[in-house]
């Protein structure tokens, strides 16, 4: 079985796997592995569609990540002429060391901070995205995972391979296919270097037809920060940032039980007083995510851990709860310790 490090970039490949698998395999991101985001397709009409697609929702990814693809632009927030004149010359300094296009990453950073459109052509932002994208999580490589859809017919599969296989070239990224079967004699099926205990977890909720739902992007967090495309998480740093006692806390970190377990990312921590508190979205309830989560809370509490979970339409309806049975449970272990 390869490892994730020998799974092809710059084509087309279809995993053999589960796509939930694959996604409870890759968080938190294995090391030997590229940057991973998983694009879920919908159908469109013509490739250019298609790749019109893939380009917004990959924009719209490393727009919410910045400034982790900018070092130095940390606190540059609003769009002044001041800071735009700032993460451009932060990105051209930075594209002149790194290979970036320099045209391409100053023209992002000035999006990123006053929201306006691109005027670069699709190759170039294919190009420039994928760097970023993986530069965001420390990788060389990007992967997108294409979770495809039940429910498409030949011409929107057709037009579904010949779109990836655009990403793939122009953008020099991992295309990795899985969910319902193409049927396509152009992309080949290789092995997923899924762990055992995650490769057993193949029940899971059907990805809806293309015609329930919009195209979309999702992408890991990066440690340190809450998850930008998680209004929950972010909702809860800001009530947290308030609250002098809740000083200690690290969002979206990876924390390793033993040498030859499993590394399990936590969504915030508090080490000193080992807690952990996670937030669970819809996705949290589907089988086999659900048994992961189960065996993950096992693991934290064998090494002394607590972990509070709150769902996170809660911490969007009810935050004065969430935020004070997390002071209190804190407070109670800080006593404890003495």
């Amino acid at each position: 079985m390869p490892s994730w490090a020998e799974l092809p970039i710059g084509q087309v490949v279809r995993l053999d796997a589960d796509p939930d698998a694959v996604a409870l395999a890759l968080d938190p991101l294995p090391d030997d592995a590229p940057a991973v985001v998983t694009y879920f397709a919908a159908e469109e009409r013509s490739v250019a569609d298609l790749a019109a697609s893939v380009l917004r929702e990959l924009d719209k990814a490393a727009i919410a990540l910045f400034p982790a693809w900018l070092p130095g632009a940390e606190g540059i927030e609003g769009p002044s002429g001041v800071n735009v004149a700032a993460v451009q010359a932060l990105a051209l300094r930075r594209a002149s060391v790194t290979g970036h296009f320099g045209p391409f990453l100053a023209e992002l950073a000035r999006r990123a901070l006053t929201g306006a459109p691109s005027a670069l052509a699709p190759e170039v932002r294919a190009a420039g995205l994928v760097r970023v994208l993986a530069d965001s999580f420390g990788r060389a490589r990007l992967a997108v995972l294409v979770r495809v859809p039940d429910g498409l017919g030949a011409a929107a599969r057709e037009v579904l391979v010949a779109g990836c296989e655009w990403l793939a070239h122009r953008g020099r990224a991992g295309v990795w296919l899985a969910g319902a079967p193409l049927h396509d004699d152009r992309v080949r099926t290789i092995a997923t270097p899924l762990p055992a205990a995650v490769g057993d977890a193949r029940e899971a909720v059907p990805v809806p037809a293309t015609a329930d739902r919009a195209p979309a992007v999702a992408y890991p967090p990066v440690a340190g920060r809450p998850h930008p495309g998680s209004a929950s998480e972010r909702a809860l740093e800001a009530a947290l940032s308030a609250r002098a006692w809740a000083g200690g806390r690290a969002w979206n970190q990876t924390y390793r039980p033993g040498p030859l377990d499993v590394p399990i990312r936590v969504d915030l921590l508090w080490e000193r007083e080992r807690c952990v508190v996670e937030i669970d979205g819809p996705d949290h309830r589907a089988p086999a995510k659900f048994a992961a989560d189960r065996q993950r809370d096992v693991l934290l509490q064998l090494d002394g851990y607590a972990v509070l979970r709150f769902p996170d339409a809660q911490v969007m309806t009810d935050m004065d709860t969430v935020v004070r049975q997390i002071g209190q449970f804190l407070r109670n272990r800080r006593r404890a310790e003495g």
